[in-house]
């Protein structure tokens, strides 16, 4: 079974650009992606696609083939939509293939149109990947359903707004460094705390942005990377997989994420590592209680424990785990479609001493991602390590 090798990553800048359409955006990431990797358009077997709103923001379904032609690849093509886990679901089959031996080199990525949408229009296109009959029709929204998470966190496990909003400022902080983010500004816990709600007890600095955006990832299998000499010293090693049921009223608990446990774990054993070597992650944080609730689903953090670990300066860039350098969704934005590859290439950057923040993790050898969609319905995990 062949290692993957991340031989190259593309990101555009994440933000507010209505005009660009996805394939535009993508094309932007993929000339970045095969400039870093030397790899020849012409090599690639497959395309792997994220997207999870394409036939709502741009009337634009079959975007496989059309995101191929943008890369000016051709090969097979096939889109992967499972909500904001899309890109990492991509991912996921991609290695799958690779190590399989099926194919050599992978384009794999994502792209998001969402603010030619609107607030309202995006909030509604975001809703379907909610249980429309018994979530969406009641006039749930995300914000609605991650609040209902918090104050079921807070019953349970203690905790408070204030603990959240050290979860924003981190990431913020975080995002100064870097120029792909959304938000490049510093913001302090009052900030946070004396902005308006937007479902109680988050408010509007607990909740990601709107955000078009791309990233793309030329992967590729050791074999190939060997033969060709490629400087690809970060591999792939661990892949894994979870779901629950899609309504949060189905569940047994609401303050923990068995979606990403089941992939946590499935990557940790994949790749024959524990929880306590991950030296940093990059976590889903679409709001800020999903980041507590993934270290703690990933054993980063105990149970109970996980939302004070930005607070206590556990997981800031000079902590123990250093999560979501790159500013996470909630400061370096959160186009959809792209974010579990964008997730990959920053850990890539990080480890491979190629991100404005890896003078934080210098000795770092090991990094994880971990992407989620809807209330982490699906979730996929992906543990990346230096090979030499």
């Amino acid at each position: 079974m062949s290692d993957v090798r991340v031989a190259g990553t593309g990101l555009t800048p994440f933000g507010n650009t209505p005009d660009r359409t996805g394939r535009d955006l993508f094309a932007e990431a993929t000339i970045a992606a095969f400039e870093d990797s030397g790899v020849p358009r012409e090599d690639v077997d497959a395309v792997f696609y994220g997207n999870f709103m394409g036939e709502l923001a741009e009337h634009q379904g079959h975007q496989g083939p059309l995101m191929a032609e943008a890369a000016g690849v051709r090969a097979p093509a096939t889109r992967y939509e499972s909500a904001c886990a899309s890109a990492g679901t991509a991912v996921r089959d991609a290695v799958l293939q690779l190590r399989n031996g099926e194919i050599d080199v992978a384009l794999v990525g994502g792209a998001e149109r969402m603010t030619n949408l609107g607030t309202a229009g995006a909030t509604e296109a975001l809703a379907i990947a909610a249980d429309d009959l018994w979530e969406v029709r009641a006039g749930a929204t995300f914000p609605g359903a991650y609040a209902l998470m918090a104050r079921a966190y807070f019953e349970e496990y203690g905790g408070d707004r204030t603990d959240l909003a050290h979860v924003a400022v981190k990431n913020h902080e975080n995002a100064l460094t870097n120029e792909k983010a959304q938000y490049q500004s510093e913001i302090s816990v009052d900030d946070v705390l004396e902005a308006p709600l937007v479902s109680e007890p988050l408010g509007l600095y607990d909740s990601c942005p709107l955000s078009d955006g791309a990233a793309a990832l030329v992967l590729t299998s050791q074999e190939y990377a060997d033969e060709h000499d490629l400087d690809a010293p970060v591999a792939i090693t661990g892949s894994g997989q979870g779901g629950d049921r899609m309504a949060l009223h189905g569940r047994a608990h609401l303050a923990r994420t068995p979606a990403a446990r089941e992939a946590g774990a499935e990557a940790y054993v994949d790749a024959g590592i524990e929880p306590s070597d991950v030296d940093l992650a990059e976590v889903h944080d679409c709001f800020t209680i999903a980041e507590v609730l993934a270290l703690e689903a990933l054993d980063l953090e105990p149970i109970g424990e996980g939302i004070s670990a930005a607070r206590d300066g556990r997981t800031t860039a000079n902590g123990e785990t250093p999560v979501n350098l790159s500013g996470g969704l909630k400061a370096k934005g959160h186009p959809v479609g792209a974010t579990g590859a964008s997730q990959i290439a920053e850990v890539a950057k990080l480890l491979s001493r190629d991100h404005p923040n890896s003078e934080h993790v210098e000795d770092a050898r090991i990094g994880l991602a971990h992407n989620a969609g809807g209330t982490v319905a699906s979730a996929t995990v992906h543990v990346l390590e230096v090979t030499r």
